[in-house]
């Protein structure tokens, strides 16, 4: 099958994130036009909280890109970053004070600082509003591009707070849903009081100082390491060398971010810059709002048996994250959950990625997987579902 050239565009945006706001920002989206014959199905997908678009949706290595598999079968598909992550801009980001205090002596003494210092900027840097403000910015740009009126969404971990609420406030622009390993906190923040996804305090936000009061975010690569490391339980789970691989590819799309952090050798080792968020919006209350998910917006869930970034302990409350939690939430009846064996949060850059193709192209093409449209199921090892107890 012939490779589908990719193209690289930076569209237009007014910027609501409080640090640069009003001005004329650009927004990284990369492009896959897979269709052969009309009509169009455009799929747009979003990365998590701390992971590039690229390095995490067009992995170059091996068959592990999920964007060039689905439009190798005949979709338009756009990948983006939203501003604080990729190559989309970085405000406030370029400067280390900037940094988590509470990671600078760790990560970035001696380099690039020479002892810690505070905030420059002492507020978190975006925020549900402006992420969904840039979404929208690039389902408009899609939608004009292809003259498609509804755009398929992905997105892998928290953009489920991005693609959730997006959907239920644009569902005449959102044909479908697709969440990977989503983070839903049933009791997470809410809105504003008697609106419905108005922000709960002013912005930004600075208190606590030790949570908001940075725009920028940290890991280092034995961090990330580490993470992913202790959600590996199967033989042959992860490919050999894949930390290396993935850990280039992040910093490919981090010019200033790779030279920084402790010394390999003569070249640094780099480290993972983040943007530190304010969300709300999306918790048991929101899902089920208008009847929308499941009706109106179809809804796919895949996440990893041995996931346990997205579903954590109830004794946290805000912090509980549950994946079935959020398939109960959603109201209509088109709605599947899968859960699939030896894999983990990181399920892209695993053997099991080859389930998450499979299944992502049925159901852009189908909105229906192994001709399902409902109900919870297990996929084993080999590939067979079982309805999930």
């Amino acid at each position: 099958m012939a490779t589908i050239t990719p193209k690289d565009h930076l569209v237009e945006h007014k910027s609501t994130v409080p640090a640069n706001r009003d001005d004329s920002v650009k927004l990284f989206v990369r492009e896959y036009d897979g269709t052969k014959n009309k009509p169009r199905k455009a799929v747009l997908m979003l990365h998590g909280r701390s992971v590039p678009a690229l390095a995490g949706l067009d992995l170059q290595h091996g068959k592990y890109s999920w964007a060039q598999s689905l439009a190798e079968d005949e979709c338009d598909v756009f990948v983006m970053d939203l501003q604080g992550s990729g190559r989309s801009p970085r405000p406030k980001m370029n400067e280390p004070c900037n940094a988590n205090p509470a990671l600078q002596e760790e990560m970035l003494v001696p380099n690039p600082l020479s002892a810690t210092c505070s905030p420059k900027y002492p507020y978190q840097l975006n925020n549900s509003q402006s992420d969904w403000d840039e979404l929208d910015t690039v389902v408009e740009f899609i939608r004009n591009r292809h003259d498609v009126q509804k755009v398929a969404l992905a997105g892998w971990s928290a953009a489920s707070f991005q693609l959730g609420p997006y959907a239920l406030q644009h569902p005449e622009k959102v044909e479908s849903l697709l969440f990977l390993a989503p983070m839903f906190p049933p009791k997470g923040r809410g809105s504003k009081p008697g609106t419905r996804f108005d922000a709960p305090v002013p912005l930004p936000v600075s208190a606590p100082a030790a949570v908001f009061g940075f725009p920028m975010n940290l890991t280092s690569k034995d961090g990330f390491e580490q993470a992913w490391a202790s959600q590996l339980q199967c033989p042959n789970q992860r490919e050999a060398g894949m930390l290396d691989v993935v850990w280039k590819a992040i910093m490919e799309n981090d010019t200033v971010g790779k030279g920084w952090g402790p010394k390999e050798g003569r070249a640094p080792q780099g480290v993972m810059r983040f943007r530190n968020s304010f969300w709300w919006g999306w918790n048991s209350t929101t899902v089920p709002l208008d009847g929308t998910l499941g009706n109106a917006v179809p809804v796919l869930i895949v996440y990893g048996a041995l996931d346990t970034t997205a579903n954590t302990s109830p004794d946290l409350g805000q912090l509980h994250f549950s994946v079935p939690a959020l398939y109960k939430a959603i109201p209509g009846p088109n709605k599947l959950m899968f859960r699939v064996a030896c894999t983990g949060h990181q399920m892209p850059w695993e053997r099991q990625s080859k389930v998450l193709h499979r299944m992502s192209k049925q159901w852009f093409k189908r909105t229906a997987v192994e001709g399902l449209t409902n109900g919870c199921f297990d996929v084993d090892d080999d590939g067979v579902l079982t309805p999930m107890e």
